[in-house]
């Protein structure tokens, strides 16, 4: 395994930690009747969440054109923390809408 695909690796396991942090930032922001700083929590977590995939991108083109030679457990520990993170995302925008319901 080179270094640089290792870094790639942990890059997005590292950009979509903080992303799904966020998430659940965001929901517990919700829980307290603060919709406002929810919205800031999901859309720093879009932030990182994007850096993330992009680095997933880019390994998915090299893959794509045959300059991939590496894969492994690291990779699909990144790739299950990029979708683990996406469902918290949902799964958050949800429940400050169910929050922003029981506050009315």
């Amino acid at each position: 395994m080179t270094a640089e695909f290792e870094t790639a690796c942990f890059g997005i396991i590292t950009y979509v930690g903080t992303a799904r942090s966020c998430f659940i930032n965001a929901v517990q922001c919700a829980k307290k009747g603060d919709f406002e700083d929810a919205q800031e929590q999901i859309r720093q977590g879009d932030e990182a969440y994007t850096q993330g995939h992009h680095i997933h991108a880019d390994l998915l083109t090299l893959d794509a054109n045959g300059k991939l030679e590496e894969s492994g457990l690291i990779l699909m520990h990144a790739e299950d923390q990029l979708m683990s993170a996406e469902t918290f995302r949902v799964l958050a925008e949800e429940l400050i809408e169910v929050y922003k319901k029981m506050a009315s």
